[in-house]
């Protein structure tokens, strides 16, 4: 019994394990040694505490111990072979001391910012410079070919459509030094015009480009201007518009950009007469009114959305040219939009923004006409004249406007009370205190209707409860 209560608290305890681990036998990697100094511990009774047994080697080493294996030991585990020296692979040996650090494996990503779905359809990436470099303030300096800077130009203003104002007029600039031949005008036309129709929403600033060099490039070649050869090139694909409307869908997408962009053309491209006056293109008034009935002659749903955005888009410019020649070209356009939504098999949500489009046209395309401006407007000539008049409450909390015949008198009924009040604030946080005349709070009873409407609500309230 001493010899239990003079051991101290854990001493022999690893003899307890060695023996029902392995039967007494010699840890891997000793010599039996570890067994025998387990095996001397309870003879050392002279109060001193007895010496404790190292640390135990892994259970589990890493695979071989060789070369060979520290290699396939790292390779596995991912560690540069460079970094040897710095990462050691633990041994099995008893001398080891220190425990083994698990080293995480790196994880390389391979997502990149140039990735093709950051970029949208039809977007060039090969040529993706910012434009404050030194290549763009050097004119076509650093640039291979004039398809090269054109292209450049136009992903950029893809990217940033506000630096059309700054950058359109260097870029015009470059353009008369470098475009000398009509195979390089042609060049130019072609690759603006491949832009605005295949990529999305890029169609006005295509339209916006295209006015602005039609009047600033200074060639003027034999085969035509800037503007004829963007017109030829339109009527090119123009004379397609019967077939285009029948065709799958990828060529009637492709159709349907073209005719957004013509729409474009149509409101942006400005022609300058003979007096000086600016008008707009007369052909692109009559391709638009054919290019409609190419799309209403094939009334899918993908043909009358396109006609939809068309007449958004131009509609209200289009009526008022006809009207000017005493055509009825926009009630004839309307009469076919009506058959198409009782005749037509087409989806529920398209009818539906046929008829909008009908609701649309009834409004005026949603214009209000302003009052003419030789005479000034009155309440008496102006129906809208007090429509932006800020609106007054009484003490009762009864609404007035400078329309009410006797708005004089409530006015002032109003600045008296704010000159009775003038520490009220539209926030509340300057108020008087409770003793203030406003916040005698001894009159708290209510009303006998709203007592009764609130005991009539509890009754409910629990009956409802109770259910």
């Amino acid at each position: 019994m001493a010899d239990h209560f003079d051991r101290t608290p854990g001493a022999g305890r690893g003899r307890g394990r060695g023996g029902a681990a392995d039967g007494g036998a010699a840890r891997p990697g000793g010599d039996g040694s570890l067994g025998s100094e387990a095996a001397e511990a309870p003879q050392n009774k002279t109060g001193a505490h007895p010496q404790q047994e190292g640390l135990r080697p892994p259970k589990t080493a890493p695979p071989g111990s060789g070369g060979a294996g520290n290699a396939e030991y790292l390779q596995q585990t991912r560690i540069p072979s460079g970094s040897q020296d710095k990462a050691s692979v633990p041994d099995s040996g008893p001398e080891m001391a220190k425990p083994q650090v698990a080293v995480a494996p790196v994880v390389v990503s391979k997502l990149s910012v140039k990735a093709p779905e950051f970029y949208p359809s039809g977007y060039n990436q090969n040529f993706s410079q910012n434009f404050a470099d030194s290549s763009y303030e050097d004119g076509y300096d650093g640039y291979l070919t004039l398809a090269d800077y054109v292209q450049d130009f136009l992903n950029h203003l893809t990217e940033q459509p506000g630096c059309f104002e700054t950058e359109i007029e260097q870029f015009a600039e470059t353009l008369n030094g470098w475009v000398t031949t009509d195979e390089a005008l042609q060049e130019l036309v072609e690759l603006i015009y491949q832009q605005a129709t295949s990529v999305p929403n890029f169609s006005y600033m295509g339209a916006r480009l295209c006015n602005y060099l039609s009047h600033h490039l200074t060639i003027s070649p034999q085969s035509g201007t800037f503007r004829q050869l963007l017109l030829q090139r339109c009527r090119t694909e123009f004379e397609n518009r019967d077939e285009a409307a029948k065709g799958d869908e990828a060529t009637r997408k492709q159709f349907h950009a073209f005719v957004l962009f013509l729409a474009e053309l149509y409101l942006n491209l400005e022609i300058k007469g003979t007096k000086g006056q600016v008008t707009r293109a007369e052909i692109l008034q009559e391709g638009l009114r054919e290019l409609l009935n190419a799309l209403f002659s094939n009334p899918v749903d993908n043909n009358l959305i396109c006609a939809v955005k068309l007449l958004k888009l131009t509609g209200s410019v289009l009526e008022d040219a006809w009207q000017e020649k005493g055509k009825d070209d926009m009630n004839e356009v309307i009469q076919r939009i009506e058959n198409v939504v009782l005749d037509a098999n087409c989806s529920r949500d398209v009818k539906r923004m046929l008829l909008k489009l009908v609701e649309l046209r009834s409004s005026n395309w949603g214009r209000v006409l302003g009052t003419s401006s030789h005479t000034e407007a009155t309440p008496e000539n102006d129906p809208n004249y007090f429509m932006n008049e800020p609106t007054f409450y009484t003490s009762d909390g009864i609404p007035f406007t400078a329309a009410d015949p006797d708005y004089q008198e409530k006015y002032q009924e109003l600045l008296e009370r704010e000159d009775f009040c003038p520490d009220n604030e539209e926030n509340g946080t300057d108020l008087p205190g409770a003793d203030y005349l406003y916040f005698d709070d001894t009159d708290d009873e209510m009303d006998p209707e709203i007592e009764e409407a609130y005991e009539k609500f509890c009754l409910e309230s629990e009956h409802e409860r109770k259910q």
